[in-house]
């Protein structure tokens, strides 16, 4: 998927650091270090020539209990900084819950709008819609002066997950192009400690939402609270390990403090692979129960590919009952596909893939026949191959129902490693319906 921001493109397959530039006196962890224009100068280029891709300029302290700024000290904060650095090339986001602020950042060659405040204000959206910027949703309850009051949820990651979604489709009616908007959960903004680990560890959700995801967990509480760490100036480390996991479960964009320590450990980032499983021969012997032992031998497959060597299971979809496809004389198959990260290649994957059938009993008599289960690799980031052995991207996945709909379900945007959209144009067989 590509994130447009007025003139900057940025492939979100690929993690995207977006450098934190406060020019505050009082902001949780640097106030007042970057609080002078020329050096907030030199921070800029520094984190860019590090390799941020964006940096995020904010005039106004959002740490739990700040104190609102006026209008006016936030533009002259803010507004000579963005225009310089945007005049240097540089990609400057304006991070700001006031629409007077956005709209001269904008003027000034700022191009992305970052709310915290989540677009509550219309004419925020209003000043968003005239113009052709990125923009990052974010979620928080209340104010910053009171948010931490209010950090009650049910089911933190559906109502986070949720909201912004809703936020983002009020975009899209007020004329707001989707790829233009990006969605951040809001680490720490009216959330506890233990809330927002269990919203970070859960971002995959946000993935399946569609929209490119922001992880902020440069310096935060939770990663205090997690690691032991005190004092927020000495969690750089740290926050680096939460964005290399955030980007490993599908985070596009990550908002850090200390940039060359970020590019450093996003070096580590794994490559993704999609797996699409199949089974249509249960190994069970009471009838009626056939497709609880079709989804038991794809769970077993599951349970297995969680203990591959440097991999990680990073999201299944549901499961779907499929018609057989190609062999039509067999019974139903029930299909899912898996997101991974891995470090094997994609031979070294595929021969611990061949393992894990043959361990379930995977007899191969008749091509597209009956199995008790079957593993692909769909698709392999960054990677093609069409040799006898593997051929990547899995060359009849566009035509294969019981692939296009729980791929696109983990990723609704999903573009191939060859360039190749995923959508159910030239879907022809095996018709799925989800369970």
């Amino acid at each position: 998927m590509i994130w447009q921001c007025g003139r900057y493109s940025f492939d979100t397959q690929m993690p995207i650091v977006m450098g934190v530039l406060n020019v505050t006196p009082d902001s949780f962890s640097d106030g007042g270090e970057h609080f002078a224009y020329d050096a907030a100068l030199t921070a800029g280029r520094a984190m860019h020539e590090a390799g941020a891709l964006v940096i995020d300029v904010g005039g106004e302290s959002t740490r739990p209990g700040a104190e609102p700024v006026a209008i006016e000290e936030e533009l002259a904060r803010t507004v000579d900084v963005v225009g310089a650095l945007a005049s240097e090339g540089i990609c400057v986001s304006i991070d700001t819950r006031h629409p007077e602020v956005a709209r001269a950042a904008v003027d000034a060659g700022a191009a992305i709008i970052n709310d915290v405040s989540g677009f509550r204000d219309p004419l925020m959206v209003k000043v968003a819609g005239t113009c052709d910027v990125g923009v990052i949703v974010m979620h928080m309850k209340g104010e910053p002066a009171t948010m931490q009051r209010e950090a009650t949820y049910g089911d933190i990651v559906v109502e986070v997950r949720d909201y912004l979604v809703k936020q983002a489709e009020m975009l899209q009616r007020a004329g707001i192009a989707p790829q233009r908007i990006a969605i951040d959960p809001g680490p720490g903004f009216g959330k506890t400690p233990q809330q927002t680990i269990e919203l970070m560890r859960n971002l995959h959700e946000l993935v399946r939402t569609g929209y490119p995801v922001v992880a902020a967990p440069s310096r935060k509480s939770y990663v205090g609270y997690a690691y032991n760490i005190p004092n927020p100036a000495d969690r750089d480390e740290a926050s680096a390990q939460e964005a290399l996991l955030a980007c490993e479960l599908g985070a596009s964009i990550v908002r850090m403090h200390n940039v060359p320590v970020a590019i450093a450990t996003l070096a580590d980032v794994r490559p993704f692979a999609l797996l699409g499983l199949g089974c249509n021969v249960a190994l069970t012997a009471n009838p009626g129960e056939e497709r609880d032992g079709k989804i038991a031998q794809l769970n077993m497959a599951i349970g297995s590919l969680s203990m591959l060597p440097d991999s990680q299971v990073i999201d299944v979809s549901s499961f779907y009952a499929s018609e057989p496809a190609y062999f039509e004389d067999q019974d139903e198959f029930v299909n899912a596909v898996v997101l991974m990260r891995t470090g094997l290649s994609p031979r070294d994957l595929l021969g611990y893939l061949h393992a894990i059938e043959n361990s379930l009993g995977r007899v191969r008599e008749i091509e597209n026949g009956p199995r008790t289960c079957d593993i692909d690799i769909l698709d392999y980031q960054l990677y093609s191959s069409d040799d006898e052995q593997l051929v990547l991207p899995h060359p009849r996945i566009l035509e294969r129902d019981f692939v296009v709909k729980p791929l696109l379900e983990l990723l609704p945007h999903h573009i191939l490693s060859d360039g190749t959209p995923v959508t159910a144009d030239k879907v022809a067989v095996g018709r799925a319906r989800k369970l």
